[in-house]
């Protein structure tokens, strides 16, 4: 497949920055017809070094970093292990939060009687924190800031559902009038901060939101 809709946003030797699209995978899927993906499409047009450093959503869209060599892809997975990155995503939730900001700290965990579903589970579910703030009030929605510290699967989506304010266009977890307001999943990674791979310099990448 091409690389129709992934915007490469950076690159040198260590490594890539790249928009990835709404409604594609960042790795394969398991079964047969899920093969299509951005690390997939990367490594087929022109980058067979590229290698997966973290993910997003099938319906997230945003910046990803991808490592073009071993040592690269160990010093910036250790960067996400380790908690040294920074990561800003712009999202549109329901409803109407009752002041301006917030933190939100409730343990998650894999559903697998409704995969792929993730719950807040107090006793079996693993750490995972997430600071918000609105940016924009609208009528039945308002647009917020999402900052994940740890980086849970579903984490953004299933806290902003835990304070009563789903994502727009959420197939997995939004009720049905935010589920109608937004054509797709309202999810974007906007901003990561990172370290060169091999300079150390301190990097800061923006991605504008399309929706």
């Amino acid at each position: 497949m091409p690389l129709t809709d992934i915007g490469i946003l950076h690159q040198d030797p260590a490594f890539l920055i790249v928009n990835k699209p709404t409604l594609l995978l960042s790795v394969p899927g398991r079964a047969e017809d899920n093969k299509d993906c951005l690390i997939t499409r990367l490594q087929d047009n022109g980058y067979p070094e590229a290698r997966i450093v973290h993910r997003l959503d099938w319906e997230t869209s945003g910046l990803l970093v991808i490592a073009r060599n071993p040592d690269a892809h160990r010093e910036l997975s250790r960067q996400f292990h380790d908690r040294e990155t920074e990561k800003a995503y712009i999202a549109l939730c329901w409803g109407q939060p009752a002041t301006d900001s917030g933190h939100i700290d409730l343990p998650l965990r894999y559903d697998p009687p409704n995969k792929p579903r993730h719950i807040v589970d107090h006793e079996q579910g693993k750490h995972a924190q997430t600071f918000w703030r609105i940016l924009e009030r609208h009528g039945d929605y308002c647009r917020v800031e999402l900052t994940p510290i740890t980086g849970r699967s579903h984490q953004l989506r299933v806290h902003m559902l835990a304070i009563g304010h789903p994502l727009l266009g959420d197939r997995l977890y939004a009720h049905e009038q935010a589920l109608a307001a937004c054509p797709r999943l309202a999810l974007h990674a906007a901003k990561l901060v990172i370290s060169h791979p091999e300079t150390a310099e301190r990097l800061s990448f923006e991605c504008p939101c399309p929706f």
